[in-house]
């Protein structure tokens, strides 16, 4: 399989995936940093993780940094594809499709259904408060502009051809 050589990106979708990178290196940056310990934060996730951390912190840890790397592979791999095509370009754009879709519905129903039972339209034996704000107004809309984003700088760079003979 060879690489694609493929029309200049937009600066539409430049700006796009440069975006939601950035939104999904936050994430993968405040998994790590939580991993080695950092607080910062935390009580935004739920008191259950604290708790998990402080009786296992190895396997925090582990789980963590896995989900660290898999959010980081995920905020660049739909921008390193659209800059510098891998081979089976196209196929590469599947799972970014997906990826956008599940993190824009993810983020955008655990964000409404925080957000309820804040309201008090929702009721819940819940009473993580901390955890509630956390995801209705941080960690979930991130998720959902992310896949937003994503979404966008897809649908802004499709159609993409080679260029035509003797182009430069």
């Amino acid at each position: 399989m060879t690489t694609p050589r493929l029309s200049p990106l937009k600066s539409s979708a430049r700006a796009l995936l440069w975006l939601a990178a950035a939104c999904g290196l936050v994430h993968a940056a405040f998994s790590a940093y939580w991993a080695f310990g950092g607080l910062w934060l935390a009580e935004t996730l739920g008191q259950w993780a604290l708790d998990w951390y402080r009786s296992a912190p190895a396997s925090a840890m582990a789980v963590l940094l896995v989900i660290a790397g898999v959010k980081a592979v995920v905020a660049l791999g739909p921008l390193i594809n659209e800059h510098r095509p891998l081979p089976g370009y196209r196929w590469w754009r599947v799972p970014g499709w997906l990826g956008g879709a599940v993190l824009l519905l993810y983020g955008a129903a655990n964000a409404v259904g925080a957000w309820l039972v804040l309201a008090g339209v929702v009721s819940t034996t819940a009473s993580d408060r901390p955890a509630l704000i956390g995801h209705a107004a941080l960690w979930d809309p991130l998720f959902a502009l992310w896949g937003a984003l994503l979404l966008g700088g897809l649908t802004a760079s499709r159609g993409r051809r080679a260029p035509a003979s003797g182009a430069a």
